[in-house]
């Protein structure tokens, strides 16, 4: 009866890997077909337990396979997979030791990327960043792939569930793949709107006050569909 239960919990941890990797290599898919990387110069992970499944160096998304997952523990050591993490895997490992994500998405999308070099922080031009916590922060520049650069967008991410990496990118989290991948286009989209609008000569737009941003922030707790126990 023991044996039974172990290889039925084995069974059951085996194909919530399956699904969590499937969903993990169409989010990785969907970033190209949206812009948001080039090539895989993004990349994403989702945490099962104490396993991290994240997309590997250099692979093209659209060659990866079921065969093909790739998964460490939260110290790095792989542990699913023959495949080398991808180079990033230092920021995914810091997100997770340090939040209660399930879910992290880093992109080189255009304008997230052009705002990263311009601003120490993009300006509150929509409401929607009181979803992300408040103002993005732009975290400090450093190599990619390093400890450095994961020290600096922890800083950056401070009370917030996204940021934006100077002379890089964005990455954001969330408690679900999806959610993480919502925040990184909404990202994506508030600084194309900042950068339109400030482009326009003789024009500065209207910025958010703190206190509508935070007014916002209220709103959006109940925005969406609630439950009817039904």
């Amino acid at each position: 009866m023991t044996q039974q239960r172990g290889d039925s919990r084995r069974r059951a941890a085996e194909e919530e890997e399956t699904r969590a990797w499937a969903e993990l290599v169409e989010t990785a898919r969907r970033s190209v077909a949206d812009g948001l990387v080039v090539g895989t110069s993004g990349n994403v992970s989702v945490r099962i337990g104490e396993t991290v499944l994240v997309t590997p160096s250099g692979v093209p998304y659209d060659r990866l396979t079921p065969d093909d997952v790739t998964g460490v523990d939260l110290a790095g050591r792989q542990v699913l997979g023959s495949l080398v993490p991808t180079s990033e895997l230092p920021m995914h490992l810091a997100v997770y030791r340090t939040t209660g994500a399930r879910a992290v998405v880093h992109t080189h999308a255009v304008h997230a990327t052009a705002v990263s070099t311009l601003v120490d922080e993009l300006p509150p031009i929509h409401y929607m960043a009181a979803a992300l916590g408040g103002p993005v922060r732009v975290a400090g520049y450093a190599t990619y792939g390093t400890g450095r650069l994961a020290e600096n967008m922890l800083r950056a991410l401070e009370g917030r569930t996204g940021c934006l990496l100077q002379n890089h990118g964005a990455i954001t989290y969330g408690t679900t793949l999806a959610q993480a991948y919502d925040r990184t286009a909404q990202l994506e989209w508030m600084c194309r709107v900042w950068l339109t609008a400030s482009s326009l000569p003789g024009l500065s737009p209207h910025l958010l006050t703190p206190e509508q941003l935070a007014e916002a922030a209220e709103h959006l707790t109940g925005y969406g569909q609630r439950s009817t126990g039904v």
